[in-house]
């Protein structure tokens, strides 16, 4: 008895100590028959199991949005770096320097000098003024420029190779290697490439930290989420313009701010996820499926063993027969988004506002900028400005729709800037002028934040990066363009941008609404969902 009961004892101690030495095997989803399972695509079960934005998502949401930050510094930086310092006759030059003369083109060589010193500023170090003026121009031109090209690449290598995660790494790493490169620039010429290589990375920040951060979220919830993502944006500003103060002088600046890149890569990467929806489209069901458990696990919900992920089209044909451990990958380009009737016009719309959207929020923001004080103050007034747009903007969004929205927005900011170019440029007159151009600003940047999350459920997961790389594109194309309206001084850029937001919310009225519409994973999903709803 006691030699059976010791052995048995034996017996069971070694089958615990197996069990907890031994590694847990993961379930796979890709093995279970069709007949015990239960597809649902990824909306429906974050819906119906898994929740749709609990602690799990607002964690990843916050993480993954702080590269917006990182855009803000890499973009905005060029404010502080590129401004023309204020001058001062040295002491002794007597008549050869005039202190009430309105720039230093007319002086007499040698009797005036940089209050910062030459390392304030590139124009301080590479006497950009004058003649010589038009390459800070230049610069500003080439950084969109990189942007425009960035935002198609990884646009397309985040929806293809190197998915939603991969793409962000990529950018940071490129982003901080570029920043900390420029800071040593030896001439301006090395400077305007390492700026134009800058751009090119930068393109591709928020584009891939957008779609990575509201793609596990629920339909009811990603529109709040999305339109969220560009408070980090302006945070990133306002906290650039305390850096900026902190090193005044531009190389030091372009050291400071291409640390936080660093950091984000080593403090941050490494506790972000992968998009299911990305693994679901490449075919790597089991990934996906174990993203959506952690997702329910965390949430305190809890997701069925019969249940799992399916592609839209597929979840919704019951005449599927085939495992789903044999599905392939699903890609796809920009060109099924041009083939498609569906998407090409959707396209064709979203552009066009891209770019009519960005002559306008940057064109304006130009104009913010010259209010007569410290250029941090206004930099930090200007950042300030855009956040009550986002609050409204997203309060409003589920309430009354993307599609009203966008363009109540765009015609409120076109009445203010259409309003300016009418009126004088009197003393009192000039207030109310800057009060149109902040409140023609207000309404704009409630068109930009939410354009983001209104293009991004227009088109199906495969391409949905490509599609967003694409209106990107023309908006880094309008910011290259803004500048140039600005110099045209007078009321004619009060008039463009009226105009431009005149057109966009014309543009605007033709696009369908998406509020509570499915994400479509495919083109064939979208293309059949679309069909039904039109039907219904």
């Amino acid at each position: 008895m006691a030699t059976a009961a010791g052995s048995e004892t034996c017996s069971h101690g070694s089958s615990l100590e197996s069990s907890l030495l031994l590694p847990t095997k993961e379930p796979n989803w890709e093995a279970i028959p069709e007949s015990e399972s239960e597809k649902l695509c990824i909306d429906d079960m974050l819906d119906v199991y898994c929740g749709e934005f609990g602690s799990w998502q607002l964690r990843h949401f916050v993480l993954t949005s702080l590269a917006w930050a990182l855009e803000a510094f890499h973009t905005m930086v060029m404010i502080f770096a590129d401004q023309e310092p204020g001058w001062r006759c040295v002491e002794g030059s007597g008549s050869r320097c005039d202190e009430k003369a309105e720039s230093v083109c007319g002086l007499e060589p040698g009797s005036w000098e940089w209050e910062g010193g030459p390392g304030s500023s590139t124009v301080a170090q590479w006497g950009l003024v004058c003649g010589e003026k038009y390459k800070v121009g230049l610069v500003q031109a080439l950084f969109f420029a990189g942007c425009m090209i960035g935002a198609g690449v990884f646009g397309h290598l985040s929806d293809s190779s190197l998915g939603r995660k991969g793409s962000l790494k990529t950018v940071c790493i490129l982003n901080a290697i570029f920043g900390c490169l420029t800071s040593i620039a030896p001439d301006y010429s090395t400077y305007l490439l390492l700026r134009f290589l800058t751009g090119f990375s930068t393109g591709g920040v928020g584009l891939c930290s957008f779609v990575l951060a509201t793609e596990p979220v629920g339909p009811t919830k990603r529109g709040v989420a999305g339109m969220s993502t560009f408070y980090f944006f302006s945070t990133g500003i306002a906290l650039l313009a305390g850096i900026a103060y902190i090193f005044p002088t531009w190389r030091a600046l372009y050291v400071a701010s291409s640390v936080p890149s660093i950091l984000f890569l080593f403090l941050v990467i490494p506790f972000i996820s992968e998009s299911p929806r990305w693994y679901l489209v490449r075919g790597k069901i089991n990934k996906a499926m174990k993203i959506m458990q952690a997702i329910a696990k965390s949430n305190g919900n809890d997701l069925p063993e019969g249940v799992i992920l399916a592609l839209d089209d597929e979840a919704n044909d019951a005449s599927n027969d085939n495992q789903s451990s044999s599905k392939e990958a699903v890609s796809g380009s920009i060109v099924d988004v041009i083939r498609s009737p569906v998407t090409f016009i959707r396209l064709f719309l979203a552009v066009g506002i891209s770019f009519t959207c960005s002559v306008v929020y940057y064109g304006l923001s130009l104009n913010v900028v010259n209010l007569e004080t410290n250029i941090h103050l206004s930099v930090l007034l200007n950042a300030v400005a855009e956040m009550p747009a986002f609050t409204i903007t997203a309060v409003l969004l589920d309430r009354f729709g993307r599609k009203p929205l966008a363009i109540g927005t765009q015609w409120f900011s076109a009445i203010f800037c259409l309003t300016g170019c009418v009126v004088g440029s009197a003393r009192m007159w000039k207030v109310i002028k800057m009060g149109c151009g902040v409140l023609g600003i207000f309404g704009m940047a409630g068109t930009y934040n939410l354009l983001f999350i209104y293009t991004a459920e227009l088109f199906p997961t495969v391409v949905r990066n490509a599609a967003l790389g694409s209106a990107t594109q023309a908006a880094q194309m309008g910011a290259i363009l803004a500048p140039f309206v600005v110099v045209l001084g007078g009321v004619l850029p009060f008039l463009v941008f009226g105009i431009c937001g005149l057109v966009g919310g014309m543009l605007a009225y033709y696009l369908p609404e998406t509020l509570n519409k499915p994400l479509y994973d495919t083109m064939r999903g979208i293309e059949e969902g679309e069909a039904d709803w039109r039907i219904n």
